[in-house]
């Protein structure tokens, strides 16, 4: 697609107030392909203003109205899925057939679902002597990364439409295509006028303001830690309403009785996924030790073949941070057995599929989010020691337990500290809540859970 030179504010392509622009760089290559402009103040000030405007008319807009558009959306993301795919790609450098299956795929399920739980959903209901309705937060602040770049302003985007909130979007600056094709989207889809903005622009700088606005009524940041933190400490002094889906260093617990092979190769090919940016993907590979050799020898043989199938991580800054933490997983002592912090390719950011044994659990690289294609197979002794390792780190977002038997590894399920856990490889299921216990965040997305971060409550009593 051909990048627009403006922001999408008040159902148009408007000139940025300021002339900076953000450069788009291809990972598997490095060429620039496009240039957005880098938005100030003032560009997400024109947004909110409009989101503003626009919320009454909105807010008042019949429920099924609404899911009538969301669908309309559905059907355009899915006629313009190829396009979705060559677009993620390009700025994102994940291989075509990931963008179509996921990148594309999912949020076009996500939209689809949204759609049929907004004609459905109990926005007014009878309690006692009150009725009790449902109504929007308002206008919503959407600050979203570069790792699931369509699926995350989707799973922001329709529930808060759904909700009868207005919109503002800031995206991440290293995929901004995908935002702005999803701006077209939305217009083709006939949502009206300032219910959906996009303001393209640094973090630091459209992001912050966005975060800090004063007429934004619930933040939406999926992200950092550290800057999820920030976020919410601006949010909280405000007393606004925020949604943190932040880091994560998820546990793939295999118990003795699992099938150990396929809970193996399952376990590889989640991390080596999108190039292990994921924010749940299962980066700590828990094995009983009487199995432990056995599992190192079948990771490092199922690593081996993503060598040449698995696709760059999104900038320079990115690889190098990777690299970073393998060298440092070497320097703590553990063993490397697939991968390294050589590159495999002389040009893009590629980072070699890689995977550590004997890495103990106070190590760097089981306590902190690498975002890269790197496993960590760490041993325990008993179910009481797998517990322990599994919940010993500040994050809760994600998980997975095999066992023989499933009521086996649903009772260990129970134990975890965490927002969700695939039992023997379980489907993704888009109305399932999603997000995280302590570190990972505050508050769910996806199904009727996603919606309710964008609703507050009335009662009249009777």
């Amino acid at each position: 697609m051909k990048a627009h030179d403006g922001m999408y504010i008040d159902g148009a392509w408007r000139p940025a107030v300021g002339t900076d622009t953000i450069e788009v760089v291809n990972p598997v290559d490095e060429q620039v392909i496009a240039h957005v402009p880098a938005g100030t103040a003032e560009d997400v000030d024109a947004a909110v203003r409009a989101a503003r405007t626009a919320l009454p008319g909105w807010a008042a807009t019949p429920p099924v109205e609404r899911a009538s558009r969301l669908a309309a959306l559905r059907d355009v993301l899915l006629a313009r899925k190829d396009e979705i795919a060559e677009t993620v790609t390009a700025e994102l450098g994940s291989p075509l057939p990931f963008s179509q299956a996921v990148h594309a795929g999912v949020p076009i399920l996500v939209a689809g679902s949204y759609a049929e739980l907004t004609a459905t959903y109990a926005f007014e209901e009878k309690v006692g002597n009150s009725t009790v309705y449902q109504e929007p937060v308002g206008v919503v602040g959407a600050i979203t990364p570069w790792n699931y770049p369509l699926h995350q302003i989707v799973a922001k985007v329709a529930p808060a439409l759904a909700a009868g909130c207005t919109v503002v979007l800031k995206p991440a600056e290293d995929t901004p295509l995908t935002a702005q094709l999803f701006a077209e989207a939305v217009a083709e889809a006939g949502v009206p006028a300032g219910v959906f903005n996009l303001v393209t622009g640094l973090g630091p700088v459209a992001g912050q303001a966005l975060a800090e606005h004063p007429d934004v009524d619930v933040v939406s940041f999926t992200g950092s830690t550290a800057v999820g933190k920030r976020i919410g400490a601006t949010a909280g002094a405000a007393v606004k309403r925020v949604a943190l889906e932040l880091g994560g260093k998820s546990a793939n617990v295999i118990l003795p009785s699992a099938d150990l092979a396929k809970a193996v190769g399952v376990g590889v090919a989640n991390v080596m996924s999108n190039s292990g940016q994921t924010c749940s993907a299962w980066t700590r590979m828990l094995v009983h030790t009487s199995q432990y050799e056995e599992a190192v020898e079948l990771a490092a043989a199922a690593a081996a073949k993503y060598v040449d199938r698995i696709g760059p991580v999104v900038n320079a800054k990115q690889r190098d941070r990777v690299r970073g933490y393998i060298e440092r997983g070497v320097a703590e002592g553990a063993r490397l057995v697939a991968g390294g912090p050589e590159s495999p390719r002389r040009q893009g950011y590629f980072v070699s599929p890689t995977v550590f044994a004997e890495v103990t659990p106070e190590m760097t690289i089981a306590q902190e989010e690498i975002f890269g294609p790197v496993l960590s197979i760490i041993r325990y002794e008993d179910e009481a020691d797998a517990v322990r390792i599994a919940n010993g780190t500040v994050y809760g977002l994600a998980g997975a337990v095999w066992a023989g038997d499933e009521s086996e590894a649903v009772a260990f399920a129970r134990r975890l500290d965490t927002g969700q856990v695939d039992i023997n490889g379980g489907r993704f299921n888009p109305l399932a809540p999603f997000g995280g216990y302590k570190q990972s965040g505050v508050g769910r997305e996806l199904g009727s859970h996603g919606l309710s971060e964008y609703i507050q409550t009335k009662s009249l009593q009777f």
